[in-house]
């Protein structure tokens, strides 16, 4: 066999696991809603992205429904007004007015976790649930696991209008998005698995034996 033919043989079976992987991350998008009931924790955080309003409304509802203390809506734009969101949400009042907080620092899914991370610190929160897109969930997940390593997360995945998870394929945009986001899910789960390769913490690292002088 040449070395031209080894190549494409090389790239052809890249593709295909690729093209496997593809298929097998949108099966899991597919299968993860509606989601499981969630047990009670310390507090809900919603990302905002695409599909925003029912990722919202679904963390308000988890609210309501007392799964949770507090709930942070992460990633809000910075022209948004507390009073739109509460529109957005249609939470009752009460609720709203005493235990949503607002984030506007984060501008991506890493931001998002950064901004998690630091309400939950401030709120001293070790159990949180997690709402976002369907779509959107496994990456979040890698990232606030990475940020909050300690913490008990549970994924509340949400359909959205954005895409339909079970026909992905059969529109332009549809396959753009899942595509898009399988690629950015393997490039955070590579980031991690390379993290998990370095060198572990000095602390946890035996002394070192300094010899005894001869005397």
């Amino acid at each position: 066999m040449n070395s031209a033919l080894k190549g494409l043989t090389a790239i052809f079976l890249v593709g295909l696991i690729w093209a496997s992987g593809l298929i097998a991350f949108a099966d899991r998008v597919d299968r993860s809603t509606p989601a499981p009931e969630p047990e009670r924790a310390d507090g809900v955080v919603t990302l905002t992205g695409a599909g925003s309003n029912e990722r919202i409304i679904a963390g308000v509802e988890l609210l309501e429904a007392g799964k949770a203390k507090r709930m942070l809506v992460s990633g809000v734009n910075r022209e948004a007004s507390r009073e739109d969101i509460r529109t957005v949400s249609k939470a009752v009042r009460k609720i709203y007015d005493c235990c949503v907080d607002l984030g506007f620092t984060a501008a991506d899914t890493v931001g998002n976790a950064r901004e998690t991370a630091e309400w939950a610190d401030s709120m001293r929160y070790s159990s949180l649930i997690v709402v976002t897109a369907d779509y959107h969930m496994p990456r979040a997940m890698l990232e606030l696991r990475s940020t909050l390593p300690h913490a008990r997360l549970q994924a509340y995945p949400v359909s959205t209008s954005v895409i339909n998870a079970h026909y992905w394929w059969r529109t332009g945009r549809g396959a753009r998005l899942m595509i898009t986001e399988y690629s950015k899910y393997l490039a955070i789960l590579g980031r991690e698995i390379v993290r998990g390769m370095g060198p572990k913490d000095a602390a946890a690292s035996p002394p070192a034996t300094v010899p005894s002088p001869k005397g």
